[in-house]
This record gives structure tokens, C-alpha cells and sequence, in this order.
């Protein structure tokens, strides 16, 4: 094919550099990406959970304790911000984008706009949110956001996920990347499949591989710069209802399946926790990492709940809580970078860090 070159072509346009450069930054080995994205109504079942209220301080408030945690940056090279979180500041002011960027990490966005049914189907869904993206991302860019997350969510059935479902969300993904892309923010994508149900391992290792598979089939027909995209898939895992297996095997089955889907142009992985506890998140990503196989990505984490319950527990909204919270939350962040290098020996944060995030037919 002409005009598919990495730079000065009609498909890449002139972010081209910029979003390789971008992308390659964010998947540098020991560093991942915290997601503090949820939207104003899931960010308020989290308060709940602590009984603080769903006000703007409060969700400002929370997003402070984690961005301003001494030493916790070091360990990641991007947050992904909800909308009204990219143009917020600390409390004495400083731009939430301008704290990140001194520490060296790069602000991003999530933008969907939900999940929404796919008719026809038995309960499947497809994400909204194309309509207006290029006016959005461009508002985003200047902002300072440099990355984007967009999450496609897919379930295992009897006859799930369907042909129709597994298409429609490639497709979408597909045009919100090249969308991106032109716009100067790497797209990160996200095809989840959710742990919901009995099924075993090798039911969810063909159904990642299906579903991968139409994701990248989908993102070259629609002449994505792969180089400066990132994937978020969920790790290869038995349904929560199904028989469990150690980190081990959750490891050979995932690395296997990204192996056999996954081009070698995509410079990073970043694997959604999916309702993992914390303590299984990091033993699972650690598990992956150190895999004894090719492996030509970065491996690493975008975490939101398995970043973020123990340091929510922990501070409960009392601001004499704040140092432990803040203890906490570097605890998973430093845990998280070591497992991404395979050097994590386990252990961090007990108690809260084993508790199960899961819910099922998770929305946020």
C-alpha cells in the first residue's frame, strides 16, 4: 500500500512523530498508567462506599491525594483524567495537568461517552461517544492531554460474544483511534472482556484471541499508526464463577494469546485490572512479565481500581487520614512498577489489597 509511511503522509498527518514518541514514552518498562477516570457517577459510588459526599471538592479532593502522593509518580508515565478532572487544580491552585507534567507524567483523557445496548443481541453492548470526537480531542490537546481511552466492553456467553458484537466494537474502536490520531492523542484501546461467569481459562483465551484479532484487523483497515497506539485488554482469566488457577498459568495463557494477535508495532500493553483484587492484579501482571518468551511489547498496567480502593479505604474523606492514604497508594504504585519487571516479590498493602474488586457487568 502507498502513503502509509511513518511520517509526512495523508493518513498520519503531522502528529505522527509526536504520537510514536508519546506512545513509547508511556510504556516504558517499570512505569504504567493510573486510570482516575471514572465518571462523576461511578467516582460517587466510590465515595459512598465511604460515606463522603458526590460533591466537586470531595472528587477534587481524592484526585489530589493521589496526584500529590510523595514519590508515587516516579512509578507511572500516565494518568488518565475524566473531563471535569483534566481542568481542575490542587487546592492551592496548580493545574492538576501542570503537576503530572513536572513529574514527568503525561495527562490523558477518557473519551466515551458509555456503553449503550446493541440491539438484536442478548444484553451485548457497543460505546458511544464518535459524534463530536475531533472537536473534542482537539479541546483535550490543548488542554495538555496527550493520550485518550476509549473502553469497548464484551462478555462471554453461551453464544457471547456474538459476531455482530465483536464486529461493531472493532469498528468502533477503530474509528475512535484514527480519530485520535489525527487529532495528536495516541488512542489507547480497549477491547474488555468482562470475567462475568462459569467459563474456564481456554474459553476466555479463544474468545481474547477472537476479539483482539478483529481489533487490529479493524484498526489497519482504518490506516491506524499502530506505533503510536497503545492496548488495554483485560489479562486471560477463568469467569469469577469458573475453576481458579494460579497467577502461572494466567500469565501462559495471556501472553500466548496477545502473541498470537497483537502486532509487534505496538509498543506497549497496559492490562485493565477487571475487578482483580489489588494484591491479584499486581501478582497476576508480575506472573506475565516474568514469562520466559518472546514478548515485543512492554507489559504493563492501567489500573484503576486495583490502584486506588486500599488508598480510598484508608483515607475514608478524614484529612488526618491523608499521610496513611497517601502511604497506600505508593505502596500499589511501587508494587505495580516492580511487577512490571517481574521482580515483584508480593506483599504489599495485606488486608485491603486482597479484598475483591469485582461487580458485575461493571459500567463506569
Amino acid at each position: 500500500m502507498t502513503g502509509r509511511t511513518l511520517s509526512g503522509n495523508s493518513y498520519y498527518g503531522k502528529y505522527s512523530e509526536e504520537l510514536i514518541a508519546t506512545a513509547n514514552y508511556i510504556a516504558t518498562p517499570g512505569k504504567g498508567i493510573l486510570a482516575a477516570d471514572e465518571s462523576t457517577g461511578t467516582i460517587g459510588k466510590r465515595l459512598s462506599s465511604i460515606n463522603v459526599e458526590n460533591v466537586e471538592v470531595n472528587r477534587r479532593s481524592l484526585r489530589e491525594l493521589l496526584f500529590t502522593t510523595p514519590g508515587a509518580l516516579q512509578y507511572l508515565s500516565g494518568v488518565i483524567f475524566f473531563e471535569e478532572t483534566l481542568y481542575q487544580s490542587t487546592a492551592s491552585g496548580k493545574p492538576f495537568v501542570e503537576v503530572l507534567q513536572e513529574a514527568g507524567v503525561v495527562p490523558g483523557i477518557k473519551v466515551d461517552k458509555g456503553t449503550v445496548d446493541l440491539a438484536a443481541t442478548n444484553g451485548e453492548t457497543t460505546t458511544q461517544g464518535l459524534d463530536g470526537l475531533a472537536q473534542r480531542c482537539q479541546q483535550y490537546y490543548k488542554a495538555g492531554a496527550r493520550f485518550a481511552k476509549w473502553r469497548a466492553v464484551l462478555k462471554i456467553g453461551p453464544t457471547e460474544p456474538s459476531e455482530l458484537s465483536i464486529e461493531q466494537n472493532a469498528q468502533g474502536l477503530a474509528r475512535y483511534a484514527i480519530i485520535c490520531q489525527e487529532n495528536g492523542l495516541v488512542p489507547i484501546v480497549e477491547p474488555e472482556i468482562l470475567t462475568d461467569g462459569s467459563h474456564d481459562i481456554h474459553k476466555c483465551a479463544a474468545v481474547t484471541e477472537n476479539v483482539v484479532a478483529a481489533v487490529y484487523k479493524a484498526l489497519n483497515d482504518h490506516h491506524v499508526l499502530l506505533e503510536g497506539t497503545l492496548l488495554k485488554p483485560n489479562m486471560v482469566s477463568p469467569g469469577t464463577d469458573g475453576p481458579k488457577v494460579p497467577p502461572e498459568e494466567i500469565a501462559e495463557h495471556t501472553v500466548r494469546a496477545l502473541q498470537r494477535t497483537v502486532p509487534a508495532a505496538v509498543p506497549g500493553i497496559v492490562f485493565l485490572s477487571g475487578g482483580q483484587s489489588e494484591e491479584e492484579a499486581t501478582l497476576n501482571l508480575n506472573a506475565i512479565n516474568a514469562c520466559k518468551t518472546k514478548k515485543p511489547w512492554t507489559l504493563s498496567f492501567s489500573f484503576g481500581r486495583a490502584l486506588q480502593q486500599s488508598t480510598l479505604k484508608t483515607w475514608a474523606g478524614k484529612a488526618e487520614n491523608l499521610g496513611a492514604a497517601q502511604k497506600a497508594f505508593l505502596a500499589r504504585c511501587k508494587a505495580n512498577s516492580e511487577a512490571t519487571l517481574g521482580k515483584y516479590a508480593g506483599g504489599a498493602g495485606a488486608g485491603l489489597a486482597t479484598e475483591s474488586l469485582h461487580v458485575k457487568d461493571y459500567k463506569y
